[in-house]
């Protein structure tokens, strides 16, 4: 027998024997829904503001994910699949309410979050799912275009015009890309730019009267998202190095000196490790210590802060909450990465002194828990005093995280929880208030709050400045401008100005004058939500 000549007989089967899976084509499915979605994204967001158009793309994605997956999908059984469907027609409802800037954030990030699970349906960490999604729908757009085939009737000259097609779309789109980059970094380039692209669109006008140069590119952007959408290109990675956690902490007994460990490592050490008890010695002294600093912390704030307290005449309360709040958020994080940090290995199963490890830690905890009131309470008494913004409800939510989060910090204490479970436990928390806020009419809320005539200032600058849908709240409570001692706005240099209450009147009339017509205007549908519908049947009502 000849070895060389059965290699080389056997050497045309090699190439097939390693040869890479062919892509999948599109599903019938796939290739129904692609243009149809393109159609309907150019339909619903060309020229459109936010409002009910979001809703009915949701409908349209979760529509499609259920018609595009198998029924013996796997992703069809995991819980998470479901949570973030609901939470995609939930956020995408709200955009028909409201319109909201967070109901808006919180629609993308539903999609996100949905085809990061169809993607890689044993993920659960939320922010691997919105990584998965990105990464393939970057892919996507390409995939679809390489799918894409020349007509077979064309001949050779069509078959070669419909490569180099193909093939000049990707430097196309990094051409783009880079301009929008240099446009915002120089405003030169973006002047110069600006009217290049515009004769451009003149003569694309004159070439073709109903399509703009900017309607193309919005059409581009429409099928990246619709593919991207609809065709899910296998993103492994972030499955791959999640599976590596798990739920609970085990008991580490590797990389020792010893031929009964699974890994031994025998090189020279000229520093040694803390082994568990002088670790525990360390984490004993840091609770302690800690836990009495925060103790008289806390008891100085009991009674300074949680019964009757009143600001004195010039305390600037703004500096008190601001500054305040922030290093006690920053602390309250710093304790919980602290807690991680012993609990983070053996240390767990230290049975001498685990009863106290974890004692101290509970104390910890619940003193945290008694700064982050601290820390509401001082958010509340700027609300009192000075009115709501953005950044106090910002707060409010924020501490409901930390309470959250400080729960489940005492799930890994108690119940030898992993780090990975934290972080997957609180992401879940974190997308939970983010579809809160989306369900809030804020703006509405803030301009009921602040026109109180109790108030020493009110920023009219900053209720100005809101949607229109705050402008009937305004139209009704005018009256409160003309009693309040001070009125201010914001200047273009990030200072206040005091604005006169006739001033301010006037300003309020040029809104609710400007408002008046742009409802009276034609409104198409896709723009409209249910909040801007009855603020504009208030404002016709008081004409």
């Amino acid at each position: 027998m000849n070895p060389t000549a059965d290699s080389a007989a056997q050497w045309p089967l090699a190439p097939t024997t390693f040869a890479q899976p062919a892509r999948t084509p599109l599903t019938k499915a796939q290739k129904i829904l692609l243009p149809l979605g393109m159609v309907l994204f150019d339909w619903l967001f060309w020229l459109e503001k936010g409002g009910a158009n979001m809703l009915v793309f949701m409908v349209f994605i979760v529509v499609a994910q259920l018609v595009v997956l198998p029924r013996v999908a796997a992703v069809r059984r995991s819980a998470y699949f479901w949570l973030v469907m609901a939470g995609t027609l939930f956020s995408g409802a709200m955009m028909a309410v409201y319109g909201s800037g967070a109901a808006a954030l919180a629609c993308w990030a539903s999609v996100l979050l949905l085809l990061g699970y169809v993607n890689q349906p044993h993920l659960k960490l939320v922010l691997y799912a919105a990584l998965t999604a990105a990464s393939s729908a970057a892919q996507a757009w390409l995939r679809v275009l390489r799918g894409l085939r020349a007509p077979r009737q064309g001949g050779a000259g069509v078959r070669r015009g419909w490569f180099y097609a193909r093939l000049l779309v990707v430097p196309l789109v990094v051409l783009g890309a880079f301009h929008l980059l240099f446009a915002i970094a120089n405003p030169v380039y973006d002047r110069l730019s600006g009217r290049a692209l515009a004769v451009l669109g003149r003569w694309l006008a004159r070439l073709i009267p109903d399509i703009s140069l900017a309607h193309l590119l919005f059409v581009m952007v429409g099928f990246v998202v619709v593919a991207g959408v609809l065709v899910a290109v296998p993103v492994y990675a972030f499955a791959d190095h999640e599976s590596r956690f798990g739920e609970f902490i085990r008991r580490q007994r590797d990389r020792v000196a010893s031929f009964g460990v699974r890994r031994p490592d025998f090189r020279l050490k000229t520093m040694r490790a803390l082994d568990l008890r002088k670790e525990f010695y360390a984490a004993a002294a840091v609770f302690g210590l800690v836990n009495l600093l925060l103790l008289v912390v806390n008891a100085i704030d009991i009674h300074w802060l949680w019964f009757g307290f009143e600001p004195a005449p010039g305390f600037n309360l703004m500096q008190f909450v601001h500054e305040g709040t922030y290093v006690l958020i920053f602390s309250i994080l710093l304790a919980m990465g602290i807690v991680l940090w012993f609990f983070r290995r053996n240390l767990n199963f230290y049975q001498p002194g685990l009863r106290w490890l974890r004692g101290g830690a509970t104390v910890w905890v619940v003193q945290n828990a008694v700064l982050a009131v601290s820390v509401g309470l001082r958010n509340y008494y700027y609300i009192l005093h000075c009115g709501v913004a953005y950044k106090r409800i910002g707060v409010c939510f924020f501490l409901l995280l930390v309470f959250f989060g400080l729960g489940t910090v005492l799930l890994k204490v108690w119940q030898r929880r992993s780090a990975y479970s934290l972080v997957r436990l609180n992401a879940l928390a974190a997308y939970a208030v983010l579809l809160l806020l989306a369900a809030g009419n804020w703006e509405v809320w803030i301009a009921e709050y602040n026109l109180q005539a109790r108030f020493r200032s009110i920023d009219i600058g900053f209720l100005l400045a809101m949607p229109d849908r705050v402008l009937p709240t305004l139209q009704a409570r005018r009256a409160v401008l003309s009693q309040v001692p001070q009125l201010t706005a914001d200047t273009e240099y990030g200072t206040y100005q005091v604005v006169a209450p006739a001033e301010a009147q006037r300003r309020l009339d040029v809104a609710l004058a400007n408002a008046r017509a742009a409802y009276a205007a034609p409104t198409d549908w896709q723009s409209l939500t249910w909040a801007h519908w009855q603020a504009g049947q208030k404002l016709r009502a008081h004409e």
